[in-house]
C-alpha cells in the first residue's frame, strides 16, 4: 500500500518557486498496474520521483508524506532510502533504453546491480541476469550483444529487466513507450501485465498516452497542474469519465474505429509558478462558475471508490 497524503514538491528557479506537485492525495494498493495520466507539466514524473527520493537540486519535498508499505520514506536518511532504491523500489526513467553502455554487454549491463549493490559473484549474477532476460521475453541469443544490436522494443526490456533484477515490490515506470511502434508498446504493456501477474509487482505507469495505460492499468489517476483530477477503476475512467479535463482528453483522442469529432482542449495549461486559488482547470474548462474559484480539492466519491475532484460535479450529484 503506498498512501500519499498532502504532499508538495516545488522547484526553485531564477523566476520563482514552481509548485510541481501541490497538495496531493493519493493511495495506491498493493499488486496493481496503477496509471498515472497527464499532459505534461502535470507533476507526474515529479510524483514518480518523489517516491525514490532522486528529485533534481532545484527540487524539494517541501511538506507532507510518502507512506510505503506503512514507512514514511520522506523521513528516511539518505543511507536509509539507498538500501530502498533498486531492492524495495525501482524505477525505469524515461528514455532509459538511450542510455545503455555502449560498451557493456546486454547481460553485463542487467548484472550490474547485483554486483554492484550486493557484492555477488559474478558468475552467479550473470545466472541470474540471463533469469531475469528470460523474465522479460528475451532469450540467450541476445545475452552478448550489445545495445546497438538491438531494436527499440528490446532495449526497453533490457532495461526493465535491469530495474527488476533485486525483486522490488515497486516498479515506477516512466512513458516507458515513448518512441516505440504501435506493436511494440503493446508487447511491453503485455510485460508489465505479466510482472504484476506472475511476480506480483507493483506497478506505476506513468504517461501522456491514457489509451495505452488503460489497456493494462487496473486503476488509473489523471493529473492536472500539479493536483489529481480523477482516480478511479481504468476502464470506468475512460468509459464514463466525469471531470470535464478527463473528458477533454478523450475527445482529444483519435480513434479509428469511430467518425468521431477530435477536439482539443482549448487554452494554456496552467502556470505552476503562481497556480490560482479553486480549480486548476478553470480557465480552460467550458463549464466553469464562480464556485469553482474555492474549490479546495476535496473529492466527490463515488461508486467503487471513483474520486472526482470537481465541484461541479458535487454541485449535479446534489
Amino acid at each position: 500500500m503506498i498512501e500519499i497524503k498532502e504532499l508538495v514538491v516545488k522547484y526553485k528557479s531564477s523566476k520563482g518557486e514552481v509548485y510541481a506537485v501541490d497538495g496531493l492525495n493519493l493511495e495506491i494498493d498493493s499488486g496493481l498496474i496503477f496509471g498515472l495520466v497527464g499532459e505534461s507539466g502535470s507533476g507526474k514524473t515529479t510524483l514518480g520521483l518523489s517516491l525514490l527520493r532522486i528529485l533534481p537540486p532545484t527540487a524539494i519535498i517541501e511538506s507532507g508524506n510518502v507512506l510505503i508499505s506503512g514507512t514514511d520514506v520522506t523521513k528516511l536518511k539518505e543511507s536509509e532510502m539507498r538500501k530502498w532504491r533498486g531492492k524495495k523500489i525501482s524505477m525505469v526513467f524515461q528514455g532509459a533504453m538511450n542510455s545503455l553502455n555502449p560498451l557493456m554487454t546486454v547481460e553485463e549491463q542487467v548484472a550490474e546491480p547485483l554486483i554492484i549493490h550486493e557484492n555477488m559473484d559474478k558468475d552467479q549474477a550473470l545466472l541470474r541476469a540471463k533469469e531475469n532476460l528470460e523474465n522479460v521475453g528475451l532469450g540467450e541469443n541476445i545475452l552478448k550483444r550489445y545495445p546497438h544490436e538491438l531494436s527499440g522494443g528490446m532495449k526497453q526490456r533490457v532495461v526493465i529487466a535491469m530495474a527488476i533484477i533485486e525483486h522490488p515490490s515497486l516498479l515506477i515506470a516512466d512513458e516507458p513507450t515513448t518512441a516505440l511502434d504501435v506493436v511494440t508498446q503493446h508487447r511491453i504493456m503485455k510485460l508489465f501485465r505479466r510482472l504484476k501477474d506472475e511476480f506480483g509487482v507493483t506497478i506505476i505507469l506513468i504517461s501522456h498516452d491514457l489509451p495505452i495505460v488503460a489497456e493494462v492499468a487496473d486503476k488509473v489517476a489523471i493529473m492536472y497542474g500539479g493536483k489529481m483530477s480523477e482516480v478511479g477503476d481504468a476502464k470506468e475512467v475512460v468509459t464514463q469519465s466525469k471531470h470535464p479535463y478527463t473528458q477533454g482528453l478523450i475527445r482529444s483522442i483519435p480513434d479509428p474505429r469511430s467518425t468521431k469529432v477530435i477536439r482539443g482542449i482549448s487554452g494554456e495549461p496552467v502556470s505552476l509558478m503562481n497556480p490560482p486559488k479553486g480549480c486548476r482547470f478553470y480557465d480552460r474548462c467550458s463549464q466553469r462558475r464562480d464556485l469553482c474559484k474555492t474549490y479546495d480539492y476535496k473529492p466527490a466519491i463515488l461508486e467503487n471508490r471513483h474520486l472526482v475532484y470537481c465541484n461541479l460535479f458535487e454541485e449535479r450529484m446534489a
